[in-house]
């Protein structure tokens, strides 16, 4: 066959979404007639899809139920008692909009990031992400997919951010700390590329005190227990005289717990410990864990809010989660 007899190329919906100045998941909104969008965005979708004569093919029609906004949810790993609080308020504040979920877990493989948002972009309308990848990756991964990032700050103006407010709660552990009469206090940090950075703020909440950091009181660990418990071995041989550690997470905090009982630093007599996420086996252990506490199932309800927004074609937010110092009987 000539090229002049060549059959014309079937309209796509990224043909739409072009002449519509939009992404191709609204275009799936606006054609399937699901709400979360906005009526004047969806009159200029169904323009033109009639000036360029677009018809969803039958696949297309049969990916979701007509009317059903599906939301795909990225977490690194599921066995982390971090996030079952965090899916299940995704979830539920999805549950109460109509919308189904999908779930999926990286498997502590950053490097599985773009592959996974690519994947959900041809089943969801909208993705949120506890996500550790550059925001010029996630772009470039999610072409037009409205995405919301969970746990730290964008620069990316069409991703919609939760984030974690930081400064705040440890400023709160080391004021706490300090009135327990400390003064060389330590950091078991995360190591970790890509992890949201609480240092600068252990810094500053320290030079808020007049207290100095010197390099080696700060040691640092992937973000499990065995990561505390090595990092906590490695700080302890470095820095004896510390009696107090702040920690990246929970888990590294029981990390630090069974290092020291291997040590036989007594917690919090010889080394007094604060965690940071508030997990609820943290009351579990003992002493329990004091910890900087963060509402998991909160922050999925504020994710789910902002998902709405980018849906609605309102510009992107940027929601604070406020956290609060939890005491108990480890500082």
């Amino acid at each position: 066959m000539s090229e002049q007899q060549q059959p014309p190329r079937r309209v796509t919906l990224k043909d739409v979404a072009k002449l519509a100045g939009v992404s191709h998941q609204t275009v799936s909104r606006a054609i399937n007639d699901k709400g979360e969008i906005d009526p004047e965005t969806r009159r200029r979708v169904l323009d033109a899809a009639r000036e360029l004569n677009y018809r969803p093919s039958r696949f297309a029609r049969g990916l979701v139920s007509p009317g059903a906004t599906t939301l795909g949810l990225i977490v690194s790993d599921v066995e982390n008692p971090f996030f079952p609080e965090l899916i299940a308020g995704v979830i539920e504040a999805a549950e109460e909009r109509g919308w189904q979920v999908l779930i999926s877990s990286t498997q502590n493989r950053d490097a599985r990031e773009p592959e996974l948002i690519r994947t959900l972009a041809a089943q969801a309308d909208v993705v949120i992400g506890y996500l550790s990848a550059p925001d010029a990756t996630l772009t470039a991964a999610a072409e037009g997919l409205p995405l919301v990032v969970l746990g730290r700050a964008v620069d990316e103006p069409a991703f919609g951010a939760v984030e974690v407010d930081t400064d705040v709660g440890v400023r709160a552990a080391i004021a706490h700390l300090v009135s327990r009469g400390h003064r060389a206090i330590g950091m078991i940090d995360c190591a970790d590329d890509g992890t949201p950075d609480r240092r600068p703020a252990f810094h500053a909440a320290m030079a808020g005190h007049g207290l100095p950091v010197a390099d080696d009181a700060i040691s640092g660990g992937t973000l499990t227990v065995e990561g505390g418990e090595t990092a906590f071995v490695r700080l302890r041989a470095a820095r004896p005289d510390i009696t107090a550690v702040f920690t990246f997470n929970d888990l590294m905090a029981l990390g630090v717990y069974r290092a020291a009982r291997r040590l036989g630093v007594r917690i919090p007599e010889d080394c007094a410990v604060i965690g940071f996420d508030g997990l609820p086996l943290g009351e579990l252990i003992d002493p329990p864990l004091t910890s900087v506490y963060l509402d998991k199932r909160r922050m999925g309800a504020i994710a789910v809010t902002e998902a709405a927004r980018l849906l609605s074609g309102e510009p992107a937010g940027r929601a604070l989660l406020p956290v609060r110092l939890i005491v108990r009987g480890s500082a």
